[in-house]
């Protein structure tokens, strides 16, 4: 995978255009000196900073804080999207040392007591310094961020601290290697090719392909996705595979040498622990106070409003499937039946739709289609920079005023990569830096046989505009200080610009330019066009309470407190279930806790309830466009130039009403899922 030369190419800055990684020149053994030594490096610049005898100012303090680190950032922006796109065993074994490493070096940084006795004395004259807009509010930053890290804790409290922080990057390191090892081992294997009866023939390739992969010539393989609901079962003709894969990707965590839910137990129990140590009942009342919620009360009250009408709704269709299928349906049954019945109330057949939209179109007349009717972006593609998988291809972005940076895609999915979709970064915007964005989508598209054209289904496509959708919040950044560049913003918050990006799939003009039958060109039929439109809210109280259902299974887990007890996983999953009223059997979490990645291998413990936060104010937001002319350059810029451009430059609310001219109403998101009643 990378290539071998002499040095360590990540102690100094990549001398390729925008900083790209120069995955020519990196090798695994590159890894850990260059943590240990960027690691040294800003620990080193720290001291610096603590050694100065004068009066702390924001240049000598904060902003040197801010330029500290080259070297570490480098090498971590590489070093996880590998973890997460190309693990390997070295890889991953390198990860499981160095994790708690990182989180007690960002400890001893933030709780160096010099440092932050700096900070608190300019916190204290913040209103004295004359500091602009941007400036307070990243001092303001840096002073919250140290107390809610527990600066101002007891020693001896301080040490514990340390200690929690180190196990937990280190168990939720563990959690996500389990987890892929987990679903690699739990991908279907299929002997019998009559058994994939209904499963279209791209997607019956791409099985081949996975199962010759891993050396099982002539039969198929179908791997397992990171949700519970798995694309197959919408297809699949045979009930008894149809249970076999459900079962797989519901039973990812649970038993063998995989198994996550100690993990899982452990991971809830010191979340807890920290949470009490820093002043708060639970870990949701820690991790929610930045946000834009700002209480675990405005979640319930958000999710209590929701979650009655979708479960209702989601029997509801169940009884309608039950009623289609001649029999009580399963949760295995669900897609199959709910495509049945869409076919025959709208004439609509999702695998039909397939045709017309062929990866290479939908990207190129799509995607970034509308990204330059709205924005004036052209995006092209680059061939002369290495790479860190022969699948990941890089493309230049400019806007009227020139280059922007590099947007790189990572689109279909293998054994090494986790599932899912993300952005992450290579390298973030920064005036202060001098650095313009590299910014990485990563999906995980089936591959089909070679020569074959990649065609996608409705969902893939929604994934392509949604996360190109973050990426425009990278590219578009425009703020002096790293920390508040692109996407940091609170996680409440984040999803929301990539959310409204998703409309623009559905759009006459923007539909009509890459909805093109790969064979014969010939545009979606307009019939098709309409009937896909008046489906739009089929289904959704299934969506909606398999989403609803998974992000009050987080906060159930995370309202615990430091003297809860809990031994059984699948009990006390079953029980929160029941008690928020979303225990429909046909509309299992989304993410059950097992394989529960975003909060217990990611970043958005407490935080799942972001996707549906972030909708109201992108429903809010799709009736602003809709009622000021739609894809109009006008409607783009004031959109840029109010939230796309100030990441977290500004409180994230305030520049949603200096865009909308008011706060959000819940009312367009309700309509839009089907919860009016």
């Amino acid at each position: 995978m990378l290539a071998r030369v002499t040095g360590n190419p990540f102690l100094a800055p990549s001398p390729l255009p925008f900083g790209f990684p120069d995955f020519a020149a990196i090798r695994e053994e590159h890894f850990l000196p260059a943590f240990t030594a960027g690691m040294a490096e800003q620990r080193a610049e720290v001291d610096a900073i603590t050694a100065d005898a004068g009066q702390a100012t924001f240049e000598n303090t904060v902003v040197a804080l801010e330029r500290s680190g080259a070297t570490l950032e480098r090498v971590s922006n590489v070093f996880f999207t590998l973890v997460s796109s190309c693990s390997t065993p070295r890889i991953r074994e390198i990860e499981a040392e160095v994790a708690p490493q990182l989180a007690a070096h960002a400890d001893a940084i933030t709780l160096d007591p010099v440092l932050f006795a700096r900070i608190e004395a300019l916190f204290a004259a913040r209103h004295d310094l004359d500091l602009d807009a941007e400036s307070l509010r990243l001092l303001e930053r840096r002073h919250r961020d140290a107390v809610r890290a527990g600066a101002r804790l007891e020693p001896g409290e301080q040490e514990r601290l340390r200690e929690l922080n180190a196990e937990l990057s280190a168990l939720s390191t563990e959690f996500g290697a389990r987890l892929l090892a987990g679903a690699n081992a739990a991908a279907v294997l299929v002997d019998d090719p009559a058994q994939l009866d209904g499963l279209p023939a791209d997607a019956v390739s791409a099985a081949a392909r996975a199962a010759a992969e891993r050396g099982h010539e002539g039969a198929h393989l179908l791997t397992l996705v990171l949700p519970t609901g798995q694309p197959a079962l919408a297809s699949l003709t045979d009930r008894g595979l149809r249970e076999r894969l459900h079962r797989a990707s519901t039973g990812r965590g649970l038993g063998g040498e995989h198994d996550t839910r100690e993990l899982v137990l452990r991971l809830v129990a010191l979340r807890a622990e920290r949470a009490g140590l820093l002043g708060h009942p639970h870990h949701a009342s820690w991790a929610v106070e930045t946000g834009t919620a700002g209480t675990v009360e405005a979640i319930d009250a958000m999710l209590g409003k929701l979650a009655p009408v979708a479960a209702v709704n989601a029997r509801g269709e169940a009884a309608e499937l039950s009623e289609a299928a001649g029999f009580a349906v399963e949760a295995w049954d669900r897609a199959f039946y709910a495509e049945r019945v869409r076919r025959e109330r709208f004439d609509l057949d999702a695998d039909a739709l397939r045709p017309y939209f062929e990866l290479e179109r939908v990207l190129h007349d799509g995607v970034f289609h509308a990204a330059g009717r709205l924005y004036g972006l052209r995006i092209t593609e680059r061939h002369d920079l290495p790479l860190h998988h022969p699948d990941v291809r890089v493309f230049d972005v400019f806007d009227e005023h020139g280059q922007l940076g590099l947007f790189v895609a990572d689109l279909y999915a293998r054994d090494s990569k986790r599932g899912g979709a993300w952005m992450n970064s290579f390298v973030q915007q920064s005036h202060l830096l001098g650095s313009r964005p590299v910014v990485l989508n990563t999906l995980n598209i089936a591959k089909p046989a070679d020569g074959e054209p990649t065609l996608l289904t409705v969902d893939n496509v929604r994934t392509l505009f949604h996360e190109f959708g973050h990426a425009l919040h990278g590219l578009f950044s425009d703020v002096r200080y790293p920390t508040f560049s692109g996407t940091s913003v609170p996680r409440d918050f984040v999803e929301y610009p990539s959310q409204v990006n998703e409309m623009w799939l559905e759009d006459p003009e923007v539909l009509a330019h890459y909805a093109r039958h790969h064979e014969t060109g010939e545009p979606l039929p307009s019939e098709l066009v309409e009937r896909l439109a008046a489906s739009r809210r089929f289904g959704e109280g299934f969506a909606t309470t398999e989403y609803l259902a998974a992000a009050l299974l987080d906060q159930a887990w995370h309202r615990l407190g430091p003297d809860a007890e809990v031994a059984d996983v699948e009990r006390f999953e079953a029980d929160a279930l029941a008690a928020a009223g979303v225990a429909v059997p046909t509309a299992p979490p989304r993410y059950r806790t097992t394989y529960f990645n975003h909060v217990f291998g990611g970043g958005y413990s407490a935080a799942y309830y972001s996707y549906i936060w972030s909708e109201v104010l992108d429903a809010d937001t799709v009736e602003w466009f809709t009622e000021n002319g739609g894809l109009r350059r006008e409607n783009g810029e004031v959109f840029r130039r109010e939230l796309l451009s100030r990441g977290g430059a500004v409180d994230p609310m305030e520049g949603y009403r200096a865009f909308r001219g008011r706060d959000p109403e819940l009312a367009p998101l309700l309509t839009r899922r089907g919860l009016t009643g």
